[in-house]
């Protein structure tokens, strides 16, 4: 029987283990290529097809809307399932894969369940999934996925968060009062102590305002209202920047690198958050790059502290 292919498409490594992590545990006679743009995309769609494609919209060299366009010109590829995996939920960019021909859709930050949820649909229209029910356990296929752990980054090119990292804060249970606040019904964040600017969070669980009390290119250190559920290490998420006159957005991928309690007690109502920044987008990048230059980060942040 013919092995069942999928190429997964983003420039940023952790990105790409992380899905071949949560395919691998639910389909385990799948096979996964990988790719970190669209140009090399499209150099290995050339020499073999294959039954689905998961792809970044933002990538470096060539898009994921422009691989997505080419292969709906190619008459073997033209009916491959193509799943834009993106921060990029805008009505109008939604529309505009649609137009492009897309076959389904999956915003970051996604959670495993969602990811298999997509794959397994696409599969199954393409009269794919039953190739990989045949050498896969009947739970792998129906059941739910555990949570992204350490394990999903240390097989691959990814850099290694060593498990080091603070735990969330706290462990135990918080004072009966004040209850913790949800996120959405958040204080304002600018309301944080130390704030230098402001943006928001986009977790798989809700989004929270934040404060950035530091900024580098690497990473961000955020101060958020505490809320429920609380952030988890290595969750991935999507950090929204709105900054300058001319309200710029930028949309930066990345994980949690580390929780802690800002305030030195167990029921702190604030938590300190380091986020690391996964896009190499050069456009990123350079917005970035004028963030720190505009002076909304402490001059003295050092990267990795």
């Amino acid at each position: 029987m013919t092995k069942v292919r999928v190429l997964v498409v983003d420039d940023a490594s952790f990105i790409r283990d992380l899905v071949k992590k949560g395919l691998r545990d639910h389909f385990p006679g799948i096979q996964i290529e990988e790719a970190i743009n669209g140009r090399k995309a499209q150099q290995m769609l050339s020499r073999q097809p294959v039954d689905l494609i998961l792809c970044d919209w933002e990538m470096p060299e060539m898009s994921g809307l422009e691989l997505l366009v080419w292969c709906r010109e190619q008459a073997e590829l033209k009916g491959v399932p193509f799943i834009m995996v993106t921060s990029r939920g805008d009505k109008e960019n939604v529309v505009q894969a649609i137009q492009a021909g897309v076959s389904d859709y999956i915003g970051k930050p996604f959670s495993n369940d969602q990811l298999i949820t997509k794959v397994k649909k696409a599969l199954h229209r393409a009269g794919r999934l039953e190739a990989l029910a045949a050498s896969a356990p009947a739970r792998s296929l129906a059941g739910g996925l555990p949570n992204d752990s350490l394990a999903a980054l240390t097989g691959g090119k990814a850099e290694v968060i060593k498990p080091t990292a603070p735990e969330p804060a706290p462990r135990s249970a918080p004072a009966p009062a004040p209850a913790p606040v949800p996120a959405a019904s958040a204080k304002p964040a600018a309301q944080a102590p130390g704030g230098r600017g402001q943006g928001q969070l986009r977790l798989p669980g809700g989004n929270m305002a934040c404060v950035i009390k530091a900024l580098s290119l690497k990473e961000a250190l955020l101060v958020v209202r505490r809320g429920d559920p609380l952030p988890q290490v290595l969750e991935s998420a999507v950090l929204d920047l709105e900054q300058g006159e001319s309200a710029e957005v930028a949309r930066l991928n990345g994980y949690l690198h580390a929780v802690a309690a800002l305030e030195p007690k167990p029921d702190s109502d604030w938590l300190q958050l380091t986020f690391r920044f996964v896009d190499r987008d050069p456009q990123k990048l350079d917005y970035l790059s004028r963030l720190i230059a505009r002076g909304t980060a402490q001059k003295h942040f050092v990267p990795g502290a």
